[in-house]
């Protein structure tokens, strides 16, 4: 049996994560290595410190030691530390917005990138011009920072949240032909907001799972 370990720097992602495990990978063994000290850290320092990416590299080293096949990082802030281990690792390290950011920069021109963390929207944006020039794309970003919606959804406001995210995303879709979620756990209002824009809304868990999926199947055709 394939295992996958998820690395989490907050609660709240494992459970739609594993949604999808259940859906798309039944046979895989999830395991979830949790620490909410390191998005706390990240938020209060605004920007990842040193002691996130020491705790972080030894996480992923945790999971290869685990007998991880795959490891997925689940936090879109600490993603250029996942990028940085990436060549320390024998086994793939899939990052939960790289395969959004590629969809996103191949099929549109202008995307909005909505956030509700500077601490995300950045590393986001740097991602998202990466994979353009990779490509050769020109892309046009639109910040998306949904201010206070973050301290309202820590702050047991989850419809203060909503409101302040839809809100955001109804301003920057005037500017930009797609959206995409810079946090994974702003996947479940994916439908919510494409529906009231009226334009693509792009999310990550579906889209790295899937990446896993591919992953998987292509080793298992080496093999």
């Amino acid at each position: 049996m394939d295992t996958v370990v998820a690395i989490y720097t907050g609660q709240g992602l494992s459970e739609p994560l594993k949604k999808q495990f259940d859906e798309l990978l039944p046979d895989v063994r999830l395991v979830n290595i949790i620490d909410d000290s390191l998005i706390a850290e990240v938020v209060r320092e605004g920007e990842v410190t040193p002691g996130v990416k020491r705790r972080l590299l030894q996480y992923y080293q945790n999971g290869a030691d685990i007998g991880a096949s795959i490891i997925l990082n689940t936090c879109s802030s600490v993603g250029e530390v996942a990028s940085a281990a990436r060549p320390f690792l024998n086994i793939p390290l899939v990052k939960i917005d790289e395969s959004m950011a590629l969809e996103a920069v191949e099929q549109y021109r202008s995307i909005g990138v909505l956030a509700t963390l500077p601490t995300t929207l950045q590393p986001t944006m740097r991602l998202l011009r990466q994979q353009a020039e990779l490509r050769g794309k020109s892309v046009q970003l639109v910040d998306g920072l949904a201010a206070g919606a973050y301290d309202a959804l820590v702050g047991g406001r989850p419809e203060e949240h909503d409101r302040i995210l839809m809100e955001t995303a109804i301003r920057v879709a005037e500017q930009a032909d797609a959206l995409v979620l810079a946090q994974g756990s702003m996947a479940r209002m994916e439908a919510q907001l494409a529906e009231r824009i009226g334009k693509p809304v792009l999310s990550s868990p579906r889209r790295s799972v899937l990446e896993i999926k591919r992953l998987l199947e292509a080793r298992g055709m080496d093999s």
